[in-house]
């Protein structure tokens, strides 16, 4: 499991410095990345992905359950008004199924156009210039990164913490 952790940056010289510290402490490149309020970042620098600006993975989550619910409903009134009892197992499944996939694809159609709802409180700091750095870190080196990150970049502000990150990618 790995932790996610925030930190802003004031400048794009101290954002270098932190990359530099955290790809020596073997922090794969891919888990590091770095946002603005929708400056150019310099090519050095990890941009944060589709991904990580925008609510596409809430976005999907939510419509595939509405979809899953909404196939089992549709599933529901045509067994039961269309007397299909022999094929109701395979109704219910392909319902579903299908529910769950238009469900997530227009969902994250419409989480792509909204900001990330987590990343709303770094907003304001965003806008003042600031850089977020973004990095999802093993759960046994929290530590061992916090410390790292704060010995030696002071400047830098620990904006918190998000426990719920998959191990892959």
């Amino acid at each position: 499991m790995r932790h996610r952790l925030y930190y802003l940056h004031p400048d794009t010289d101290s954002a270098r410095r932190s990359l530099d510290e955290l790809l020596l402490a073997r922090i794969e490149e891919r888990h590091i990345r770095f946002m603005t309020d929708g400056r150019p970042l310099p090519t050095d620098l990890p941009e944060a992905s589709l991904l990580h600006k925008t609510d596409v993975l809430h976005g999907a989550a939510f419509g595939m359950l509405c979809g899953a619910g909404l196939g089992i409903g549709l599933a529901f009134l045509i067994v039961n008004y269309l007397n299909l009892n022999e094929a109701r197992a395979l109704i219910f499944l392909a319902s579903t199924l299908v529910g769950i996939l238009f469900g997530g694809w227009a969902a994250s159609l419409v989480g792509a156009a909204i900001p990330n709802s987590q990343l709303q409180k770094f907003q304001s700091e965003l806008e003042k210039g600031k850089l977020l750095l973004i990095v999802d870190v093993p759960a046994r080196r929290i530590r061992e990164i916090e410390d790292i990150l704060q010995q030696r970049h002071p400047e830098m502000q620990f904006c918190g913490e998000d426990t719920h990150r998959p191990v892959f990618p």
